[in-house]
């Protein structure tokens, strides 16, 4: 239980640390600049659903693989939500095509790079609480 409880804190975690660098790029115009129409408003509607669900994604980490290397473990486990993000909630949920591509060329770039930080974070968080 208190390894289910690590990883899924850990996972919410990284998933406001992801959002916040979604929010940071967006308000510095980065996302703006590569023509990724991706722009949200900071608020506790945004966050709420984001970290919880990050949270849900960090069981992954109860999964063995690649024990013992944290960053490598991250970016693995991070190409699930990716992947979801790109090819269920962009097309089905969200309407903005497969890939999300009807917000922009690079959008596809700027999933994997923010759920990449979601990963990084989320596993150097469960190894420092352990």
């Amino acid at each position: 239980m208190r390894t289910s409880l690590i990883v899924f804190a850990a996972g919410c975690l990284g998933a406001l640390a992801n959002s916040l660098t979604v929010w940071i790029c967006s308000e510095f115009g980065l996302t703006q600049a590569a023509g990724v129409a991706i722009a949200p408003q900071l608020s506790p509607g945004w966050l709420y659903p984001r970290i919880v669900w990050g949270g849900l994604w960090g069981l992954l980490f109860l999964l063995p693989l690649l024990p013992g290397n944290a960053i490598r473990r991250g970016l693995l486990f991070s190409l699930l939500p990716t992947l979801v993000q790109l090819f269920v909630v962009f097309p089905y949920k969200a309407h903005k095509g497969m890939a999300g591509l009807e917000l922009g060329l690079l959008t596809p770039l700027f999933v994997i790079a923010f759920n990449a930080v979601w990963g990084v974070v989320t596993a150097w968080t469960i190894r420092a609480a352990r």
